[in-house]
């Protein structure tokens, strides 16, 4: 029985079993087209086992190969990040909300490689040569050896790469990247993901490393079909306020290095600068204890980190409670606040909660969770903890305090900065630390009790 054809949409890849000028899913018109499979036999092909290409050859799991080549930019927040340096023939994309700084972390990092041999091109699809000129001449960087390029059509930037043979090509931004085989605008799925595959391929072949710049939706993914990040070989987010002058690289996919890898710049006058003891500069402006302030020892990759959560809780005048959540997940605050009212008998109703992250940090694991549930009980009850405490520990349902990995290197991080004790979970052969007292714990009403004195 022969296969009915499939019809995709080339707006928003929706299926239908026949074509039509209009797509029911996303209303785009003439966006409809028939996909034939790969494996469909041929003129004169009489099944589907023909032979249709080249053998390919297999390897088993000792063969052993030689590490990637790895370039160093000589920014060392950037080559932590990427995991050591940029790998050869390697696809990064790098996402991030408008103006946060990824032109000017790119033109940097365009200009360090230049400075250390590499031949760096840089086409740009939203900013003319002169614009990149003048950061370039803002940022100090107008000497370095960087070749410029504003172009949007992709069948002309890959003839022109053919021709110059770089080692690393900067596309900014995926989005305004246009394939004219293509019948839709720029930016739109299709598009998308027909010029990321072309860079890609271009990379794997040409043997040159592609930095890629993807814009970013209101909820901060990438904007496009998801299917580019799985095309690239690492995805890197850059976060931060507006109001904050740090900016934070951090690498949520990375085949050549560890995920979650973080890299902390500074926005300065003169471009971003990177931080060598992002601990030691979160925390600066603590120099008293205050109630609702809370030292939390995380891990960020490889790097242990040390920021500050604040929490401040007052009486609400509306009917129902406020909870304003800022570097932290709400839904987090959220169990934080159940687990507390339940377990411990420490309501939280009619109280606006407000919790925060200093510094414009972004704090995403589970250990947090004590930090948070101290923060709130030293705002609701006005009792300042020592300002040489740090708290870590993964709180769960029932109010017990789970371990955390990688406690050692917390607490030795808290130390080197000077903080002198700890409240955390119970944890099993765990070295003493110099300098640091351990205040351990198996549940939160211990903790309540006496720490904060609850009955």
């Amino acid at each position: 029985m022969a296969k009915q054809p499939s019809f995709t949409c080339t707006e928003c890849a929706a299926s239908h079993t026949k074509w039509s000028g209009r797509c029911e899913a996303c209303g785009a018109w003439n966006s409809i087209v028939e996909e034939k499979p790969l494996s469909a036999a041929g003129p004169g092909k009489k099944s589907l086992g023909s032979t249709r290409g080249k053998a390919i050859e297999l390897t088993d799991l000792s063969t052993k190969d030689n590490p990637p080549k790895r370039t160093v930019s000589g920014v060392g927040e950037l080559d932590r990040v990427l995991g050591g340096g940029l790998v050869d023939a390697s696809a990064i994309l790098v996402g991030g909300d408008p103006g946060i700084g990824k032109s000017t972390l790119l033109l940097q990092a365009a200009a360090r490689f230049g400075r250390n041999g590499m031949n760096v091109v840089y086409v740009s699809g939203e900013e003319a040569a002169q614009q990149i000129r003048m950061r370039a001449q803002r940022l100090g960087l107008e000497s370095s050896p960087v070749k410029l390029a504003a172009e949007t059509n992709l069948r002309d930037v890959l003839t022109t790469l053919d021709k110059e043979e770089p080692d690393l090509v900067i596309i900014d931004s995926i989005q305004t990247m246009w394939v004219d085989n293509i019948e839709s605008a720029p930016g739109s799925v299709s598009q998308v993901r027909a010029a990321c595959h072309e860079l890609v391929t271009f990379a794997k072949k040409r043997g040159c490393s592609v930095i890629i710049v993807g814009h970013v939706t209101k909820e901060g993914a990438i904007a496009g079909p998801r299917v580019v990040e799985h095309m690239v070989d690492t995805v890197l987010y850059f976060e931060g306020e507006r109001g904050h002058q740090f900016r934070i690289l951090r690498a949520v996919k990375n085949r050549f290095g560890p995920a979650d890898e973080i890299g902390v710049f500074e926005m300065t006058g003169r471009g971003l600068t990177e931080v060598k003891n992002p601990s030691a500069l979160f925390l600066s402006d603590r120099d008293k204890p205050a109630p609702g302030s809370i030292v939390f020892s995380g891990i960020e990759g490889t790097r242990p980190m040390l920021t500050e959560i604040q929490a401040l809780v007052s009486p609400s005048p509306h009917s129902q409670a406020r909870r304003t959540v800022v570097g932290l997940d709400g839904q987090r605050l959220a169990t934080i606040l159940a687990v507390l009212e339940a377990r411990c008998g420490i309501p939280f109703a009619g109280l606006d909660v407000y919790l925060n992250v200093a510094g414009g940090m972004r704090v995403h694991e589970p250990a947090a969770d004590l930090a948070v549930a101290c923060a709130l009980l030293s705002a609701r009850e006005d009792h300042a903890l020592p300002a040489d405490t740090v708290v870590f520990g993964e709180i769960s349902l029932s109010g017990a305090l789970r371990p955390v990995t990688q406690a050692e290197n917390r607490l030795k991080e808290a130390s080197k900065l000077g903080f002198a004790s700890a409240i955390t979970p119970v944890q099993k052969k765990l070295p003493k630390v110099d300098g640091m007292t351990l205040r351990m714990t198996d549940d939160l009403v211990s903790v309540v009790n006496d720490i904060f004195g609850a009955d």
